[in-house]
């Protein structure tokens, strides 16, 4: 039998804990861009003025994006089913944090963002739900949606739409990643093609991490899950696992992440496990350790350090916190603002070297990436991204 929460024990605590009264009433609200003072207004707001407008964007759907919100607006989409740390919580559990990816966007970017929980978990209803939703939003941020199926999800939707959509779990994590890594390796003295490196986790952060970092040059990539290193001799993989196997391990490592990590110049964790400290003794000097599992990273810095020149983790209260926040907004903002159709490689590419440039003349081994509200960072990254878009030939604006 469900207990109502008036009836709870825990309600008082509830009450008297700041969290819960800062989340009160939800974070969120909406507001009107307009004066809405009588008569004359009502008939340019609603009827009839209104109804012309809809006739021209009719006739010429583009005018949407000078007409409506759509121009900066996205729908921020989850079913629930990997949030945060929590795993699986469904939709109404996962709000509080679509709210707070919402406020992100509107704060540091000035995009409308909508939460939208879906109280569905199969891939077919998934697509066909945010398919139909998608005339009245810009771009599509999908949000905590476990793997494998998120990859098919994502996939599916960017072949179906003409506006960008975006895992954030996925790519924003990969394009603050490489960021970091970009200005590890300056602090360090190395380039990239220099760099082997070591993921550990292979879920939807794990794979896109592995992805940009391919793509930025790396070539001696190592991805491990909770089996192992990921080859091709293995028999147990999903579709994004084998095709990692095909492109990266090019030594033909096998065995477990502590035979991966010896000599490796990075590591890189989306795991969600602590690990032991020992494998990271056995990695090449000035190491880089970023480990970013949350709540607890793989090691904790001060562990880290011994082994390590440069380290990061996910959390913000330690140095070097790799955040998604640096990345998401001013992406989509970039994409919003050139009415971009996807969001391509290079955009990707684009915005994470635009973020370490913000910091490029002030790097030090604790500070690699900016401050989450370094009021350079989204102007940075939109412009990169909005050159890149046309560059790309997916910019209509």
């Amino acid at each position: 039998m469900t207990t109502e929460l008036s009836h709870s024990p825990q309600r008082e605590d509830l009450v008297e804990d700041p969290v819960f009264a800062y989340h009160r009433a939800g974070k969120m609200e909406i507001a009107a861009t307009v004066p809405l003072r009588g008569a004359e207004d009502l008939s340019l707001a609603y009827t009839p003025g209104v109804a012309r407008v809809c006739s021209a964007i009719a006739e010429d759907p583009q005018l949407a994006y000078e007409y409506t919100w759509k121009s900066s607006s996205v729908a921020v989409v989850t079913d629930g089913t990997a949030v945060l740390g929590l795993g699986d919580i469904g939709p109404e559990a996962s709000l509080p944090v679509m709210e707070g990816k919402a406020i992100l966007f509107k704060q540091l970017a000035g995009v409308d963002a909508v939460p939208i929980a879906l109280d569905c978990t199969d891939p077919d209803e998934i697509v066909e739900t945010v398919a139909r939703l998608a005339p009245s939003f810009g771009g599509i941020n999908l949000e905590d949606i476990s793997a494998p199926r998120c990859f098919e999800i994502e996939r599916r939707l960017q072949e179906r739409l003409d506006i960008p959509v975006f895992h954030d779990d996925q790519h924003g994590t990969a394009v603050v990643t490489l960021a970091a890594l970009w200005n590890a390796a300056r602090v360090t003295g190395r380039e990239l093609a220099d760099l082997r490196a070591v993921v550990a986790g292979a879920g939807a952060s794990g794979v896109a991490v592995a992805r940009i970092l391919l793509d930025a040059g790396i070539r001696d990539i190592v991805v491990c899950d909770s089996k192992g290193v990921v080859h091709e001799g293995r028999e147990d993989l999903n579709p994004a696992k084998q095709a990692l196997a095909r492109d990266t391990n090019r030594g033909g490592c096998t065995g477990t992440i502590a035979d991966a990590m010896n000599g490796a110049d990075v590591f890189i964790g989306l795991s969600g496990s602590p690990m032991a400290e020992e494998p990271f003794a056995t990695m090449a000097p000035d190491a880089i350790v970023f480990a970013l599992s949350n709540p607890d990273p793989e090691i904790l810095p001060d562990a880290a350090r011994r082994y390590a020149a440069v380290v990061g983790t996910g959390r913000s209260d330690f140095p070097n916190q790799i955040n998604n926040v640096l990345a998401f907004p001013g992406i989509f903002a970039g994409a919003l603002q050139v009415r971009a159709t996807r969001i391509t490689e290079s955009m990707k590419l684009a915005a994470a070297r635009a973020l370490a440039d913000v910091v490029a003349g002030e790097l030090t081994p604790e500070r690699v990436l900016p401050d989450s509200f370094d009021a350079r960072v989204v102007p940075a990254v939109t412009q990169a991204v909005a050159t890149a878009a046309r560059d790309s030939g997916v910019a209509r604006g």
